[in-house]
């Protein structure tokens, strides 16, 4: 269940838009399902229309207007509990159970042990996206003229929801993992500007890729710019040679304005200081990115050309595959509830599922959709205060493989040894979801490693016998379109497990010191 905070002035306002039509008539038989017992007397669950909405309104800042309550930043607190579409819906009396323990645990009803404030959930069907909900209109006034204190509620709601899950049997959403959503609205404009999906989708996926196959912040800048993106830097204030966080758009049509998104905005792994984790830091290297930064800010050339202009060396594929086989490995050793590694881990992965998607779909397609996926791993809900690095194998040597994967064609060998095993790497974050009891998480990855990845398991050649085995279950999709190959050897000796915490980034020209803040 997804709370939603939202806060105002104008309570009128608030309840004639629950129980109208909606901004595309989305809004069906809207009706209270829970409330103030005052209110719930009065009005019980008819459906409501204008008046209706009005006259609950008046109720519901009653306290304030006779006891002359102000309350800095708007008294209006507006809340959404939704469910994921394919939870189904629940009953009236089920969501008024759900929200009349929200309000108890929120602390605006007498079980706070102080006086209580007016609200009432309304629900009016659907929304765009097919997600069961409710809407929670509150004021903040209490009834004997004190404030409700909303200190730290977007963190209480977020508890008192999962602490409902549990009670209410709805399916529990993770405490750990956060992916941000689409905001409402960006389906429908994407469709409108012709694309195939919400820029916001991919441009990160083209964002995860390039800055997975990149060794250092320069090459970075480079590789978006050669994937059809547009990027400019955000400069620290009053500086030109310190950047602490970008924006990055897709290239639109002759004549219109391109959509920018922020990379925190894109997702929360995608921060600037997130990113630069994971690259090869140095006096020089930091003042050859603040070149390239001011190269694509003023839409010039970039200043020097790097590896993203040359074909990898073929001799390379194999031991990048290695090296993903060797991950796998190391990842037996890892806890289940070690976050940050998990997470590290998962956005390289992604990263390189969404480099070969980058150079080989025109549409985005089930490579798409398996970076899509992991990349849900990635996003945590709190990062450590200093990101981690991986020093021992990693699945960044994969995404410089695939970002030069050919379109079109059957593929070649290597790319289907590759595929192997990141379905390895793909089995063992299925496996901690599993051990972590995340079970929907889980499903989601199983579900795209047997039908989506079997696809592109398909269009590929038979594997060579020699190749290095797989686990059982994450071979399932290779198997399904490469039926009647001979089983595959073991893999060799592996490296242990290396992880670090990345050093604190080398100052920048004129010695000043990277802020690792911003996105």
């Amino acid at each position: 269940m997804i709370p939603n905070i939202t806060k105002g002035e104008r309570m009128a306002g608030l309840l004639v838009y629950l129980a109208g039509p909606g901004r595309a008539n989305e809004h069906t038989d809207p009706h209270l399902v829970a409330g103030s017992a005052p209110i719930m007397a009065w009005h019980n669950d008819d459906q409501l229309n204008r008046d209706a909405a009005l006259s609950i309104a008046h109720q519901l800042d009653q306290a304030r207007n006779v006891l002359g309550v102000e309350v800095k930043g708007g008294h209006v607190w507006h809340c959404s509990l939704s469910l994921r579409a394919d939870e189904g819906d629940l009953t009236d009396e089920k969501w008024a159970q759900i929200a009349t323990d929200f309000m108890d645990e929120m602390g605006f009803t007498e079980a706070s042990g102080k006086a209580p404030v007016a609200w009432v959930a309304i629900r009016h069907g659907h929304s765009k996206a097919g997600n069961d909900h409710i809407h929670i209109a509150a004021s903040m006034a209490r009834e004997d003229g004190t404030k409700w204190s909303s200190h730290l509620d977007y963190k209480r709601a977020q508890d008192t929801a999962r602490a409902l899950e549990k009670k209410h049997g709805l399916e529990e959403l993770s405490p750990v993992y956060a992916m941000r959503g689409l905001r409402p609205g960006e389906r429908e404009a994407a469709e409108r500007r012709g694309r195939d999906e919400p820029e916001r989708r991919s441009l990160a996926r083209k964002i995860r890729a390039c800055a997975t196959a990149a060794a250092d912040e320069a090459e970075f800048v480079r590789r978006v710019r050669r994937a059809g993106a547009m990027i400019k830097p955000r400069y620290a204030a009053g500086r030109d040679d310190v950047v602490v966080g970008y924006s990055v758009a897709e290239r639109p049509p002759k004549g219109i304005r391109p959509v920018w998104f922020g990379g925190g905005h894109l997702a929360k792994d995608l921060t600037l200081p997130r990113l630069r984790g994971a690259w090869n830091d140095t006096p020089d290297t930091a003042a050859t990115a603040v070149a390239e930064w001011g190269a694509a800010a003023r839409g010039r050339r970039p200043v020097s050309m790097g590896r993203e202009a040359h074909e990898p060396d073929p001799q390379l594929w194999e031991r990048y595959s290695e090296e993903v086989a060797r991950l796998r490995e190391q990842l037996r050793a890892v806890p289940v509830d070690d976050h940050a590694t998990w997470a590290q881990v998962a956005r390289e992965t992604s990263g390189a599922f969404a480099a070969w998607s980058t150079a080989t779909e025109p549409t985005p397609g089930p490579l798409a959709a398996a970076a899509d996926e992991l990349s849900k791993t990635a996003q945590l809900r709190r990062y450590p205060a200093r990101p981690v690095r991986t020093v021992g194998p990693s699945a960044k040597g994969a995404s410089l493989m695939l970002m030069a994967a050919t379109m079109g064609g059957r593929g070649t060998a290597a790319e289907a040894i590759m595929l192997r095993q990141l379905l390895n790497v793909a089995k063992a974050v299925h496996d901690m979801h599993k051990a972590s009891n995340d079970l929907r998480r889980a499903r989601q990855l199983s579900h795209v490693v047997k039908h989506q990845l079997a696809q592109v398991a398909a269009a590929l050649p038979g594997i060579p016998t020699t190749t290095p085995a797989v686990d059982n279950e994450a071979a399932e999709a290779v198997r399904t379109g490469t039926a009647g190959q001979g089983p595959a050897r073991p893999v060799g000796s592996v490296l242990p497990p290396s992880y670090e915490q990345a050093r604190p980034h080398t100052s920048t020209r004129g010695g000043h010191t990277r802020p690792d803040h911003g996105r």
